[in-house]
C-alpha cells in the first residue's frame, strides 16, 4: 500500500505538485489550485504539530480510520474538512500558486522525514500510529491530486 514511508511515493508526490500550473482545473469540488495546495499544507502543519484541529464528532472514529486508511478504495468526492483547514474557512488564505506550492513541498519533505507523528491527533481519526500518518500523507494528496488530474 501506497506511504509516505516509502521514498518512491513521496517523490511521486513530489512530481505531481510539479506537475500543477495556475491553469489546473478541478474535477470536483470548490477550491482553486491554490487553494488545494495550502489546505495540503495547513494539513501537514496539523500532522507535523504546527496547527491544531479540534476533534470532530465522528461516529466510530476507530473503524472510520481503518476503512479511510487501509481498505483499497478511493477516497470519496466532497467530503467535507474541518474548519481549521477549510478554504474559506479557518485554513490560511491561499496566496499566489508558486508560493503555495513551495509552502507544500516544503512540508511534504518534511513530513516524508519526520519518524515521531505519533504525537499529533487526527481531527477525525483521533490518535494515529506513524504508519497511520504515512498512509494519511499519501492518501491525502492523492485525493486532492486527483481532484486536479494529477
Amino acid at each position: 500500500m501506497r506511504s509516505m514511508a516509502n521514498a518512491r511515493d513521496c517523490e511521486q508526490v513530489v512530481r505531481r505538485i510539479g506537475s500543477l500550473t495556475p491553469q489546473s482545473q478541478r474535477q470536483w469540488g470548490t477550491m482553486s489550485v491554490e487553494g488545494m495546495l495550502c489546505h495540503l499544507a495547513d494539513s501537514y502543519q496539523i500532522a507535523l504539530g504546527e496547527r491544531e484541529a479540534a476533534p470532530a464528532p465522528v461516529p466510530m472514529p476507530r473503524l472510520m480510520k481503518t476503512v479511510a486508511l487501509w481498505s483499497p478504495m478511493p477516497w470519496p468526492q466532497n467530503l467535507r474538512t474541518v474548519q481549521e483547514v477549510e478554504q474559506g474557512g479557518g485554513g490560511s488564505a491561499a496566496g499566489l500558486f508558486q508560493h503555495e506550492r513551495v509552502r507544500l513541498l516544503r512540508l511534504v519533505a518534511r513530513f516524508c522525514s519526520t519518524t515521531d507523528l505519533d504525537e499529533a491527533q487526527h481531527p477525525f481519526f483521533g490518535r494515529m500510529t506513524q504508519a497511520d500518518w504515512m498512509r494519511w500523507g499519501y492518501l491525502h494528496a492523492n485525493h486532492h491530486l486527483r481532484q486536479f488530474s494529477a
